[in-house]
């Protein structure tokens, strides 16, 4: 348990650092801003309690919230994320998730499940996030470009970390 806190803790914080460091700085023509550190809500046990789901998450997003003068924006965004989180795995797991050694990867879930699951909470984090920032309905079609590129660049980001940093040759 112990171990599993530990490395949820250090992947946390690399996440952090990689967004504030790198990915904070990454903006093509104002249209592609990937956040990754949504990985770490991503990859969190499947039976974490939704308390604890959530207080996490909004943790995350207040960590990423004042290291990019964001006010709360993101740690709204991935608080919604979260909770919708336990709603989509039962949707795309057929009950699988309540066995221990099924995690949320590529390797438990097979690629096509993973990429919709990161898919709909990418989406589900992003378009939260965009429409908070912009705050408009002026820019409504500007807004949605914006959010749709930047979520299959992030969706893109998150499966190749699966394939990069799998334990286990991956389905």
């Amino acid at each position: 348990m112990n171990n599993k806190v530990f490395s949820n803790i250090l992947r946390l914080i690399i996440l952090v650092a990689l967004q504030v460091l790198i990915f904070n700085n990454v903006n093509f023509s104002g249209y592609i801003n990937p956040y990754i550190y949504v990985i770490f809500i991503l990859m969190l046990p499947f039976e974490i309690p939704g308390w604890l789901l959530l207080v996490t998450a909004f943790f995350a997003g207040l960590m990423i919230d004042v290291f990019s003068n964001t006010m709360g924006m993101h740690a709204a965004a991935s608080v919604f994320m979260a909770f919708c989180r336990p709603g989509i795995i039962r949707a795309l797991s057929a009950g699988k998730e309540n066995d221990s050694d099924f995690r949320p990867n590529v390797n438990d879930m097979g690629l096509y499940r993973f990429i919709l699951y990161a898919l709909i909470l990418v989406s589900i984090h992003h378009m939260i996030y965009f429409y908070i920032e912009t705050f408009r309905l002026g820019e409504f079609f500007r807004t949605f470009f914006r959010a749709v590129l930047s979520i299959l660049f992030t969706t893109l980001i998150v499966v190749l970390s699966q394939y990069a940093f799998s334990k286990s040759k991956v389905k």
